[in-house]
């Protein structure tokens, strides 16, 4: 899997990160919900060890189709289009 520095995110991203580190708020009532990993794109675990959290996409009316999704080891990824590609996320 791809990899990306944390300081190398687009600063909403950043933003997230540190909102995930302090416990919220979150902006999206979705944020901190249970992520299936449908797609298969992380590594297989068993439901409810992913969490996704939304990077607001500026211009966008909606969510966008940025996220961050945490693993329950502690790990994070980022996706830019809506779960079809993750980086790791080194912190």
């Amino acid at each position: 899997m791809a990899t990306v520095r944390a300081s190398a995110l687009p600063q909403q991203a950043r933003d997230v990160l540190a909102l995930i580190d302090k416990g919220g708020p979150y902006q999206y009532r979705q944020d901190g919900t249970v992520f299936g990993n449908f797609e298969k794109a992380l590594p297989q675990k068993k439901r409810g060890y992913y969490h996704e959290f939304t990077v607001k996409t500026p211009g966008e009316r909606d969510r966008g189709a940025r996220r961050i999704v945490t693993g329950g080891g502690g790990e994070f990824f980022y996706t830019d289009d809506h779960y079809e590609t993750f980086k790791a996320v080194l912190r």
